[in-house]
Formats: C-alpha cells, structure tokens, sequence
C-alpha cells in the first residue's frame, strides 16, 4: 500500500442477542440465552449476553432477536437451476429419468433459463436457512450473476458430461476444462461469495481419462473436486468390467483423489470403499430424500462416520427432491440411518444438524461456514421459538431436539449472508420472487415442449 494511503474505517460491529445461540461448534451446545457479535462480514465474538457486554467495542450497535441464532445451513450437493424441471419425470429410476427426460430438456439450455432458474432456488433456498450451496450446473457465468444478484454464497463446480446426442471425439473433456479453468479465474472470490471448484459428473459419464484431468485442473487451482460416485447400484458394472476394481479403488490408484474430493450420493460401497474414502479424506455429500424419492438406496453414514469421513447434507436437484429444504434431509439422514442399522439411537440429533452445519463446511472444505465462531462468515439465520414445536423446553439439550425432531423451515424468520440481510421477517430482500416465479414457468413450459 502506498505511503500516502491509509485504511479505511474498521467495519462497525453489531451484536445480535437472542433468546438462545445454537453455535454448531462441536464443543458448546447452545448458549440460552445467547449473543452473537459481527463485524463487517465476519463473526467476531460469541456467548452470553453479559459476557459480550463486559468485554464488548462501546459503539457496539445491538439488536434484540426474537428466537434462536443458528449459522446459516450449507447444501453441499444441488443443481439448483432445474426448479426449471421440478416434477419433470416422475416415477422413474435414475438413469431412465437422466437419459429419457433430463438430458434431452437440458440439451435446449440457454444462460437465461438458468440465471432465472437458479434465481427462484435462490430464494427458496434462503428463506429456508440456506446460505450456501455446493452447485454441479451448466452455463456457469450466468449461475454466478443469479448467486451474486441474490446476495447467497456458493461454490460452483461447472461439470465435464457428454450428453446424448452430442458428438465428441478423443479428448473430448480438454475444452471445457480450459472453459472451466478461465471462469475459476475471472470470478473465484467475487463478492466475496462465490468460489469456483471442478466437476466431472460420474464415471459411467465421463471417461477415466477425463476424471482424471478434470480432477488434476481442480489441484492445479487448489479448487474442489466434485463428482457423483455410486449413486445406484449397478451404475458401475460397465467401469469395473472395463478396470479390474470398484470405482473408488481405480480412481485412488490413477490419482483422482488426491486433491480436495467431494463425492456425492456414495450409496453402494463396500468396506474397502469406505476405507479409501478414509484413507484418501473424500468428503461425501449425503442426499437422502432424493435418494429415498428415486429408489437409489440408502447410504452408509454411519459406518463413513465412524470411518472419519467427513459428511455434508446435500438436497440434490429440485427435479429429484423436489425442494431444497435441508430441514427435511437431516431429519431424514437420522431416519434412514435408523432403519439401517435396526438401531433407534443412530446418528443423535446434535450429530444430524452437524450434517447440516459444521459437517457440511467442513465436507466443502470451508470450516468458515456452518458455524457461530470468531472468524466465521457472519451467515446466520433466525428460528422462531415461539412455536408448539418447543413445548416443553426443560433444558438445552431439548432445544437440539426439537429443532431436528419437531421444527421446520417454516419456523426461520430472518437470515444473513456475509452479516447482510438477505430474508427479513419471512421475507426474501433479494429476489423478485414473483418474476422469477413467472420466468422460470415461462421457459420451463418451452423446454418441455422442445425436449420431448
């Protein structure tokens, strides 16, 4: 910095006190009541009230809410961009919904549909709690100006697939690679909000060479790797045939791994799976309402939990949920988790919201996010206590409780992004819903028509 400059004023600091503070910390369970201090984008401070006070900036500006303060939820797998699809090839398996419906309506995108498509799943996902999603979408540059526009935080993984139809030849993968290297350094860091990562969308789509060279592209950027990895049960056939080993055994070997992984679904592995998974830190992205919906099956989270693996909650598309509210899934986590292993005290509550939290930061490779802590991002939401859904609340425990158990996303009044106002009082300041609403019907109505 030159001589002759200086910096700016130091951001004002505001603190938010609350009925409670639910940190998601790991270490502190809940703060009752609780205080939250935030400077610029930042979470500076956290604890009680009278602890904050005493030891607090004096032009601390505070404000009262009403409720509890938990960070903001992070969705670690989603297309959000096909709300343009929701409800689109009900009732069908996997890969007959893929090759049958999806990918014939995707093959007509153009970057309007999905800056208006993941427009309105911005919105939806922010008046749930959202802050942040991990997103594998087409036409990136304009997925980036709806994330940006909507004021949310996301990390965009653009994906290598060849879709039906198309025709390719060799190295089919380099072009994009170089598209995806170009947008990852005009954009990574935007705002503040935005980070760029590599996707490569599975193995029986994309060609172990491709994984490959779309995985080292992701380590030449220290960017994350995001792929779907055994999401049914027989879409590996064909690749173990061909190499002689399980999917993750033969992509560990060529050297897949070896960089920053996010795995999503990873529903079918066997114990030396998991145990590479482990060996190698890949995170998994864990989406059980769309796996439950298309009959995928049910992953084996507690045995990666118990294995180190470090787990996120992830909605997966709008056309396969159908919504985007994470709400739903980590109730849903704990559930399944249940009924697979016959044991009702699998996957405790506290370690479900984990999954929606602090786990899913730390899936993403951002201990940043989905957690109240000094130096955390300031992306909070509020949660309405004032509901039957808390009755009884006898101590703090039962608070972590009823939030899996008996809350909702219909109970989250206020969210931050970056210490921002993004839903004030239910709602969205961001996004002109009902344009977009209407945006998204109009060109879901066109695609169906040229995609049949």
């Amino acid at each position: 910095m030159p001589s002759n400059e200086h910096p700016g004023p130091e951001p004002s600091a505001v603190r938010y006190v609350a009925d409670a503070v639910v940190p998601c910390t790991g270490d502190v369970a809940v703060y009752r009541p609780g205080a939250v201090e935030v400077t610029g984008d930042r979470v500076t401070r956290v604890g009680t009230p009278a602890d904050l006070r005493a030891g607090g900036r004096p032009d601390t500006r505070e404000l009262a809410v009403d409720g509890a303060l938990l960070p903001g939820f992070v969705n670690t797998h989603c297309h959000s961009a096909m709300t343009l699809f929701r409800g689109t090839g009900e009732n069908l398996p996997l890969l007959r919904w893929l090759t049958g419906v999806l990918w014939p309506r995707e093959a007509h995108l153009g970057p309007e549909d999905v800056y208006w498509g993941m427009t309105l799943a911005a919105a939806e996902l922010l008046s749930f709690g959202v802050t942040t999603t991990c997103e594998m979408y087409f036409e990136e540059d304009a997925n980036a100006d709806a994330v940006i526009d909507a004021g949310s935080r996301a990390l965009l993984t653009p994906g290598v697939i060849q879709l039906p139809g198309s025709e390719a030849d060799g190295s089919w993968w380099t072009d994009s690679l170089d598209r995806f290297a170009d947008f990852h350094a005009r954009r990574h860091g935007q705002a503040g909000r935005l980070e760029v990562g590599f996707a490569a969308h599975a193995a029986y789509t994309v060609p172990l060479a491709g994984l490959v060279d779309t995985a080292a592209a992701a380590r030449g950027c220290d960017a994350l790797f995001h792929l779907h990895l055994a999401e049914t049960s027989d879409e590996a056939d064909a690749f173990t045939a061909e190499h002689g080993g399980s999917v993750p055994q033969v992509l560990a070997d060529a050297g897949v791994f070896d960089g920053r992984v996010l795995a999503a679904h990873s529903i079918w592995l066997s114990p030396e799976d998991i145990a590479v998974y482990a060996a190698h830190d890949v995170a998994v992205a864990h989406c059980p309402q769309s796996n439950a919906k298309l009959a995928s099956g049910i992953a084996p989270i507690v045995d990666l939990l118990a294995a180190g693996v470090r787990i996120g909650l992830g909605t997966d598309g709008p056309a396969s949920n159908n919504d985007l509210d994470l709400w739903e899934e980590l109730r849903l986590a704990a559930m399944l988790a249940r009924l697979r292993g016959s044991d009702a005290g699998a996957l405790p509550a506290a370690v479900a919201l984990d999954l929606a939290t602090r786990g899913a930061g730390a899936a993403i490779g951002r201990p940043d996010l989905g957690v109240l802590a000094p130096g955390a991002m300031a992306d909070m939401m509020a949660v309405s206590l004032d509901d039957p859904a808390f009755v009884p609340l006898l101590d703090d425990g039962m608070l972590v409780e009823h939030l899996v158990w008996s809350a909702s996303s219909r109970l989250v009044t206020d969210v931050w992004v970056g210490g921002a106002p993004v839903v004030v009082d239910r709602t969205v300041q961001t996004v002109d819903v009902d344009r977009a609403r209407d945006e998204v019907g109009r060109r879901a109505a066109r695609l169906a028509s040229v995609g049949t």
